[in-house]
């Protein structure tokens, strides 16, 4: 195991929703300064540029959007050292919720990563929509400054930039709360070639939030993936920092 990866959380389960996997996990991640910005949205707006086979998840009736732009570091495979190109990039994705046998997870329209290595492994691995992008991070005052404008011709043109910073102090989200709907997902989903339904388990601690403030100048990266964001200002959340498996991807 890499030598700073919080291996510890292998052994944290109690607050998973179901049991993690029996085989082997596949790839290691650590994630750095997250913001999650998400918008609330008619379901029927989202629906429709989901896969019919993944039932969308609402939250009192509402859909939900996430923009979440954040850094990698600890990147590898199971039994692999770190890569150079593979290990540490930024990424920023584009997410909403779906749920199928009772296993709530994430969808993801779009993850741009400044890899070109590592959106080829990740679009061969686990069958997600990656594409390579140019994309700047740097802190400043307390604030997190992110630029992503995409370069990969797979996907339409996608740009975003803005600031970002944490408030106050951190908490765990209460259980079936708003929060914990958005960020309390243990798996990922797409789909095969024929539409049938992809699940990949992940395992991570529970995640500690803070409220969060935003300053973002472009957005157009749910505008690529034809997915209209209402006018109101997004709910707002930080994360520090999250040590992450996933396991390798199977049919749902």
């Amino acid at each position: 195991m890499i030598a700073d990866f919080d291996a510890g959380m292998l052994r944290a389960a109690a607050h998973r929703p179901w049991p993690m996997p029996a085989g082997p996990w596949l790839v290691s991640q650590t994630w750095h300064d997250l913001l999650f910005a998400h918008w609330a949205i008619e379901p029927e707006l989202v629906a429709r540029q989901v896969p019919a086979t993944l039932p969308l998840d609402v939250f009192e009736g509402r859909a939900w959007i996430g923009i979440v732009p954040f850094r990698m570091t600890n990147v590898s495979l199971r039994g692999m050292p770190p890569l150079p190109g593979l290990s540490a990039f930024p990424e920023i994705n584009v997410r909403t919720y779906v749920t199928l046998d009772g296993k709530p997870g994430v969808y993801f329209f779009s993850l741009d990563a400044a890899s070109r290595p590592a959106v080829y492994a990740a679009r061969l691995l686990f069958r997600l929509p990656y594409f390579a992008a140019d994309i700047s991070v740097s802190a400043a005052a307390g604030s997190i400054e992110y630029r992503s404008v995409r370069r990969d011709r797979r996907g339409r043109p996608a740009q975003f930039l803005g600031r970002y910073r944490p408030l106050g102090e951190a908490f765990s989200p209460a259980r079936g709360s708003l929060e914990w709907f958005l960020t309390e997902r243990y798996c990922l989903y797409t789909t095969d070639g024929r539409g049938r339904p992809l699940r990949a388990d992940i395992h991570h601690r529970e995640w500690r939030l803070q409220a969060a403030d935003a300053e973002i100048d472009i957005d157009t990266m749910a505008e690529a993936a034809a997915v209209p964001l209402p006018a109101e200002r997004p709910l707002l959340h930080f994360a520090r920092r999250q040590d992450a498996v996933a396991w390798p991807v199977r049919r749902a």
